[in-house]
């Protein structure tokens, strides 16, 4: 990735942690649910108004680093209206993409903006951070139960 490039990517990931989009809670959420990172500290909820199996709202709440905050932000823009289903196969797309480097082809043009968070495969410890909401997501759509924390660790 060329520099200018880089700092395209890292000024988007510190505008979305310092000015998170759609930060706040939900009111009447049809999905929420808890996740924290016990390594950091890291703690969000994620809240989710689903209509007709497609997602009409979402937003989150909670303290991060700036990556974990950019990731719920980015998350919740992407995701709003999706079908449950395309917001699985993003949640599947996105850690792959943050996990795996050979899948970098396969997920790239699915993810849009997401691929601002690509730099965290090099310090394997920020992994957790930019993936604490979308875990925290598929908690909730996989209907754990809403007391339940999910945890990255």
């Amino acid at each position: 990735m060329n520099e200018e490039l880089r700092e395209l990517y890292q000024e988007l990931i510190i505008d979305h942690g310092r000015h998170p989009r759609n930060f706040k809670k939900l009111d009447n959420p049809t999905y929420c649910q808890e996740g924290f990172n016990p390594l950091c500290g890291d703690r969000l909820v994620v809240y989710l108004r689903v209509e007709n199996d497609c997602v009409v709202d979402a937003s989150f709440e909670g303290t991060g680093c700036a990556i974990s905050v950019a990731s719920a932000s980015l998350m919740t823009e992407q995701i709003k209206g999706k079908t449950l289903e395309q917001a699985e196969r993003l949640f599947k797309a996105f850690h792959q993409f943050v996990t795996e480097p050979e899948s970098l082809d396969i997920t790239m043009e699915s993810l849009g903006k997401l691929t601002v968070l690509g730099g965290v495969r090099e310090f394997p410890s920020r992994i957790k951070c930019a993936t604490l909401a979308w875990h925290t997501l598929k908690a909730g759509l996989d209907h754990q139960d809403p007391s339940l924390v999910v945890s990255t660790e």
